[in-house]
């Protein structure tokens, strides 16, 4: 398997002008929290629950919104939009959520991109993903600690410093002055008092503020995000349930990039506001339309050339939550795949590029095809 990694990105500058520009801006300063968001739905609704006030005002919002970003570069910068497609298209393995994975030893097996949100539009899946899902005997998705709370919980726990502050240090002791009235104006907007988070890492309160009222409402009500869901239906319908990581290693993930990107991280997507639901419902819509290719590429087309914001810490933030993920989850997916008739679902993110999934899995020898 490849082991090199991408060339650095570079995070956009504070000024918001084009859309093309906006959109760079709110993703880089957001990706972390996103991912959060991404890799710890579960955990995330653990941590809101513990206040119940949040909570029972999160399950009684209902509103939803957002404007799709990529559809203001169609309006306002066509020329962009037109760079941004050139490259999306270039991105191997850019179009697709369902892939089947074959080899000459055994029955052929699946691999589908999720979103970890429990919108319907998400949620509902494709005949051919339905079809491929329920034909399948092992059912593997990112982590199987996801169907039973008190193991995730008791993973969360365990490892302490991973989630929370244990060395005496708080937001506040770490953050400017202006940057910390900031994170708690916010956060008392949504009803969470900054006392409440002051020992979390930063980007355990960024995936709270960033994670939509309506998304915190579904969840707070019981919905289940996709990758639960397909848990829950595999168990019911007496199919082997696998997991690809721990939600340990995926704590340690997050915990073990720098902490000035985690603090920068945190003060930008309080300072977007309502934008963020324009993140989420671009990144719903591109996933719904199987561009799974088109995201990062918009990062690195809209950043502008000659910015002097150091890339560092989102290239860090690249080779460990993503790049490295995807060696590990190829590496642990092989002897699953032998066994034949496996439906692996993890991140669609994990999908495309050089090192992603489907180019992994074929260097490994596999055939894997577009189905969907």
């Amino acid at each position: 398997m490849k082991k090199d990694q991408m060339a650095p990105l570079h995070r956009t500058p504070i000024g918001l002008l084009k859309a093309e520009d906006r959109f760079a801006r709110m993703t880089l300063a957001t990706l972390g929290a996103v991912h959060a968001i991404v890799m710890l739905s579960l955990i995330l609704v653990l941590l809101a629950i513990g206040n119940q006030a949040f909570a029972q005002e999160m399950a009684d919002t209902e509103e939803c919104g957002g404007a799709n970003l990529v559809e203001a570069m169609r309006r306002d910068d066509p020329q962009g939009l037109e760079t941004l497609l050139a490259e999306a298209e270039a991105t191997p393995n850019g179009s697709g959520l369902l892939w089947r994975i074959e080899d000459d030893g055994a029955a052929p097996s699946w691999l589908f991109g999720t979103m970890h949100v429990s919108d319907p539009q998400v949620t509902e899946l494709a005949p051919e993903t339905e079809k491929a899902f329920n034909a399948a005997a092992t059912i593997v998705i990112e982590t199987d600690e996801i169907i039973d709370p008190e193991r995730a919980q008791s993973a969360i726990l365990a490892r302490p410093e991973l989630t929370m502050f244990t060395d005496g240090e708080t937001l506040e002791s770490l953050m400017k002055p202006g940057d910390y009235a900031l994170v708690s104006e916010r956060l008392e907007e949504l009803g969470l008092p900054v006392a409440a988070v002051t020992r979390m890492k930063p980007w355990m309160v960024a995936g709270l503020i960033a994670l939509p009222a309506c998304e915190m409402a579904r969840k707070a009500k019981g919905e289940a995000f996709l990758d639960k869901m397909l848990a829950e239906e595999a168990i019911a319908k007496g199919k082997v349930l696998k997991g690809l990581e721990t939600v340990e290693e995926q704590l340690t993930a997050m915990a073990e990039l720098p902490m000035e990107f985690h603090l920068d991280g945190l003060v930008e997507t309080v300072s977007l506001g309502p934008l963020l639901d324009d993140v989420m419902t671009t990144m719903t819509d591109l996933y719904l339309e199987g561009k799974t290719g088109m995201i990062l590429p918009m990062i690195r087309q809209a950043a502008p050339a000659g910015s002097q914001i150091d890339g560092e810490g989102y290239a860090a933030f690249e080779e460990r939550i993503i790049l490295a993920r995807n060696r590990l989850m190829a590496e642990r997916a092989v002897p699953i795949i032998s066994e034949g008739n496996a439906f692996i679902a993890v991140g669609a993110l994990h999908l495309p590029g050089e090192e992603g999934l489907i180019a992994l899995l074929r260097d490994a020898g596999y055939r894997v095809t577009r189905v969907e």
